[in-house]
């Protein structure tokens, strides 16, 4: 069975760092985009960053620019994502979605769909 295995959730303290890591396994073709999503309560999913896997192009939402940095290891086909000066605002599960997608269009999914495939996501909490 297909699967993206994520991991790096947990507690970090206001203006700290997060490292997240999403490594698909089981895939019998190309992964076009990877990229993280997340969803805090009460408000609707959002993408945050994802990265294509031909050309290495990166999308971003505006609230993570400069604060956040997807990139992805060639060999092990792992995607990461570095997120620096982490805010309460930031609070929220973050899933690694994949799909046969450009990047940008991957990030841009309307938050009533669900396309391509999914992993099952990981807390990261921001709190003094």
């Amino acid at each position: 069975q297909p699967q993206l295995v994520e991991s790096g959730g947990g507690l970090v303290r206001p203006g700290g760092s997060l490292t997240l890591s999403c490594t698909p396994s089981g895939f019998t073709q190309e992964l076009y985009a990877i990229g993280w999503f997340r969803q805090a309560p009460g408000k609707e999913r959002e993408g945050v960053a994802c990265i294509s896997t031909f050309d290495e192009s990166t999308y971003y939402t505006e609230s993570v620019k400069g604060r956040f940095t997807i990139s992805r290891d060639r060999a092990k086909r792992t995607v990461y994502l570095q997120m620096n000066g982490l805010t309460p605002d930031d609070t929220a599960i973050y899933t690694c979605a994949a799909g046969s997608t450009t990047s940008q269009t991957l990030c841009r999914m309307p938050a009533s769909e669900k396309r391509g495939r999914w992993g099952q996501g990981t807390q990261v909490t921001v709190s003094s």
